[in-house]
């Protein structure tokens, strides 16, 4: 009979605790997106729709040398490492707002000695009960818990959002690197051929047949490349740390040998794999991991306006135990040693409500700052995505005036040159045509460099590697 009340007494309990019967948040509706319906005009693609999200960086990524770089940055990149430890704190936050929506029971034991008048006296108690337990009525914990559980899911999807952009990050600085290391080696070969002009010039200077002009223009000229070279090696060296820090240890000089024979292989296989667009912008851009994040975040902070307004109502607590008290041992657990209490307590806002309306006022300008912020989120990936779009409509059309640019001026150089040593042609005319042709193949290395970015950046904000 004892043990029928204790167990009645703790179930009556437990469920009246676990009984919420109001939820006082403002009730959530996913904004709409405040972008246009549809891509720029010229971006309207037609054609099998690209999966892009449902291609890994892996795939799309053919360098094997620059996968491995990605893959030992996705492991040892520090500002990685930090957001994963926010967490891991965030989800053990939100751990501990969940586990106060349940009853604690608790178990204590205690041994009591008093002497009195001679007389010494002894109790012994043990028992189990729930210590000030808040039963929630009016959704405080229940929104507490939304807040820590939002806030926990949003930080899930920056973590996502960071590696995404890490990958971009380590796939631009490897394409960075490679455009450098092709204008270094550019600078030693045009360094060379201005050293054996400026041998010739001498040579015909000597003789008579050039004049100290061609001779000093060709020794600036030959200043000029040794500088270049300089400076080059100073930009790939200064790359090589960008990259590293990116990596986050020391990277093997093997994967980073001639990466520039990287940049000059054709990148249709990339352009390919993005392929045409037809998904609406809401559609595509609400799975961006950084648009998820910050719906979440407007999440939590419409439960945030709940939890701030419950606390403007009583609060009501429970404490109850159940046990035994003996003054001897051996009968703790006997017949006739059962205790039991039953407290509960109210608290009720009296002079503080006008800092509780403030609480209020305060998470409902949290949750309109969050929705702007939202709003702007998804603004600025629409601009990223059209940005990229047009870019990538224009830069096939730059590639091929480059290299018709580059082949027109070769030919210019060449013919030049051979004048030159049958003496049609001056010194001057030779070092004026390869000082075009060097600009020209300077000209290709940055739009190919620029292609591959953009690449880079059309898979990242389309979708590419969101699943990662």
């Amino acid at each position: 009979m004892k043990h029928s009340r204790i167990t009645t007494l703790l179930s009556v309990s437990i469920g009246l605790a676990l009984t919420g019967c109001v939820n006082l948040a403002p009730e959530y509706s996913q904004p709409s997106a405040p972008i246009a319906d549809k891509w720029p005009a010229e971006q309207a693609n037609e054609g099998q729709e690209a999966k892009i999200d449902e291609l890994e960086w892996r795939e799309f990524y053919g360098d094997e040398r620059l996968r491995q770089l990605i893959e030992l940055a996705l492991n040892n990149n520090r500002s990685l490492r930090q957001t994963v430890f926010a967490v891991e704190s965030a989800r053990a936050q939100f751990k501990i707002t969940r586990a106060n929506r349940v009853p604690s029971l608790d178990g204590t034991g205690s041994s009591t000695a008093q002497r009195s008048n001679g007389e010494t006296s002894r109790s012994y108690n043990a028992s189990i009960g729930i210590s000030a337990f808040e039963l929630d009525f009016f959704g405080r914990l229940r929104n507490l818990r939304e807040q820590a559980l939002e806030t926990y899911l949003s930080n899930e999807e920056s973590l996502r959002s960071i590696r995404i952009t890490l990958v971009a990050e380590v796939a631009s600085a490897y394409y960075t690197l490679a455009a450098d290391q092709q204008r270094l080696r550019l600078a030693e070969s045009t360094f060379e051929s201005q050293q054996k002009s400026l041998d010739l010039t001498l040579r015909t200077f000597e003789i008579g047949t050039t004049s100290g002009l061609d001779v000093a223009t060709a020794s600036t000229s030959v200043d000029t490349a040794r500088a270049d070279i300089a400076t080059y090696q100073i930009q790939v060296a200064q790359d090589l740390n960008a990259l590293t820090l990116l990596v986050g240890l020391p990277i093997d000089p093997a994967l980073v040998a001639d990466a520039g024979i990287g940049i000059t292989e054709p990148l249709a296989p990339l352009i390919s794999a993005i392929g045409p667009i037809n998904e609406a912008p809401s559609e595509l851009l609400q799975r961006r991991p950084d648009v998820l994040a910050a719906e979440r975040t407007l999440r939590a902070a419409n439960a945030n306006i709940g939890a701030a307004r419950a606390a403007r109502f009583p609060s009501i607590t429970l404490t109850t135990s159940a046990g035994s008290s003996s003054s001897q041992l051996s009968d703790l657990f006997g017949g006739g040693t059962g205790i039991w209490s039953f407290i509960p307590s109210v608290s009720i806002p009296i002079f503080n409500d006008g800092a509780l309306k403030a609480d209020v006022r305060l998470a409902e300008a949290e949750r309109n700052e969050a929705l702007a912020s939202y709003e702007y989120t998804i603004q600025t990936a629409f601009q990223e995505v059209s940005d990229a779009l047009n870019e990538q409509e224009n830069i096939q059309e730059l590639v091929t005036a480059r290299q018709s640019l580059v082949q027109a001026n070769e030919k210019v150089y060449r013919l030049t040159d051979a004048s030159f040593r049958k003496g049609l042609e001056s010194s001057l005319s030779v070092l004026t045509a390869q000082r075009e042709y060097n600009s020209a193949q300077l000209d290709m290395i940055t739009t190919r460099l620029q292609e591959a970015n953009n690449l880079v950046t059309l898979y990242r904000v389309l979708g590419g590697g969101w699943q990662l």
